[in-house]
């Protein structure tokens, strides 16, 4: 993955030399920015703990699934819902706990709901087409984070460019799983992707 991000930089830096009039500060990630600066600490909770785990709930999940992996990937989703009808004035630390208790308790409700049947052969489609669906999470987990440079969704040259590092690792997240047929080890490259990213913007949290 290190490797593939080396090329992809490369090559960006050249299109730059080829392009000079490519604004590539045209886009940033405003409100993340804010957030390392007013609350680094919740940054690093979303960043290394949350994130990974939701995220890949919502996408790696669907990759050569286990019935478990797919009651979590519709938790995952749900939860995405749930935090957006959440106020945005409570207090982040009783809002993760909510959240964390909601999707506890949804994951034991759809497990019992949906008839085993059904989770086997959802399952079993799945893993028939696992390769189509790792290819389209790879780049569906890109196009979610345009919500990280833009509000709504738009694309242009410039923001796919910003994204296509996330496709990248969502290659590899998903290549991880497959190869290890558990969903601990794309979390935990997960985190320490985000967790090295971390380590750059340390001089912005002091």
């Amino acid at each position: 993955m290190l490797g593939s991000y080396f090329v992809f930089f490369a090559v960006l830096g050249i299109l730059q030399v080829i392009f000079p009039n490519l604004d590539f500060l045209k886009y940033q990630q405003t409100e993340l920015n804010a957030l390392l600066t007013a609350e680094p600490w919740k940054f690093i909770l979303l960043a290394v703990i949350i994130a990974p785990v939701l995220e890949e709930g919502m996408f790696r999940t669907l990759i050569k699934p286990s019935p478990k992996e797919f009651i979590f990937f519709l938790c995952s989703w749900i939860l995405v819902g749930a935090a957006i009808l959440v106020p945005v004035d409570v207090h982040w630390a009783l809002k993760f706990g909510f959240l964390l208790l909601f999707i506890i308790l949804i994951y034991f409700f759809l497990k019992q709901l949906i008839p085993r049947s059904i989770q086997y052969k959802a399952c079993s489609f799945l893993n028939r087409n696992y390769v189509v669906i790792w290819m389209i999470t790879a780049v569906t987990f890109g196009l979610v984070h345009i919500s990280n440079y833009v509000d709504g969704f738009q694309i242009d040259i410039l923001l796919f460019l910003m994204i296509v590092p996330r496709i990248i690792a969502g290659f590899y997240f998903g290549k991880i799983k497959i190869e290890n047929k558990s969903m601990v080890w794309p979390i935990a490259m997960h985190a320490m992707n985000n967790a090295t990213v971390l380590i750059f913007l340390i001089p912005k949290m002091l």
